[in-house]
């Protein structure tokens, strides 16, 4: 093993007589740190939400995106409703699992209500409708989407029989 202490030796670990130019270097580290694992604190992303009457009350924290961090197929945060809030009623493309984390609700999936508590698990098929109403303490539960970036995740809201496209 080569003992690497400053950037000639980084230099010559790399071989960089190879032929591989610097972009070819910068794009083959950054693959690498894709592959590194990540570490995040839900307390440190910022709350969004409950602002836009078309999603309800809700707020979230995402934590894993690959628009803040290096991370990559999955997206994870958590969802926050005060008492009695909701989410309301929506689809999407993509599946997406909710995992309880404190307090209670309801989310109905396709006109079918199930409780989410803490320990509960919800798997939502692709483009299936469902909505949240928390329980009187309020409802925190955490969401995973299998895609790069929350910003690929096209809501689409249920008006009244009517979808309104959100972005």
């Amino acid at each position: 093993m080569t003992d690497v202490t400053d950037v000639t030796d980084v230099m010559e670990v790399m071989d960089v007589t190879s032929g591989m130019d610097m972009t070819e270097m910068l794009t083959m580290g950054m693959a690498a740190m894709q592959t590194l694992p990540v570490v995040a604190n839900a307390d440190h992303a910022p709350l969004e939400g409950g602002e836009d009457p078309a999603f309800g009350t809700v707020r979230w924290r995402t934590i894993f995106d690959a628009d803040r961090t290096a991370t990559s197929a999955m997206v994870l945060g958590v969802a926050e409703f005060g008492p009695e809030g909701t989410l309301a009623p929506h689809r999407h493309a993509p599946a997406e699992i909710y995992f309880g984390l404190s307090g209670n609700g309801v989310v109905t999936i396709d006109g079918v209500a199930h409780g989410i508590a803490p320990g509960v698990a919800l798997y939502l098929p692709p483009d299936v409708e469902h909505g949240t109403v928390a329980g009187p303490e309020g409802l925190r539960f955490l969401y995973v989407f299998p895609r790069d970036r929350f910003a690929e995740v096209e809501y689409r809201f249920t008006a009244e029989g009517d979808v309104v496209e959100v972005q």
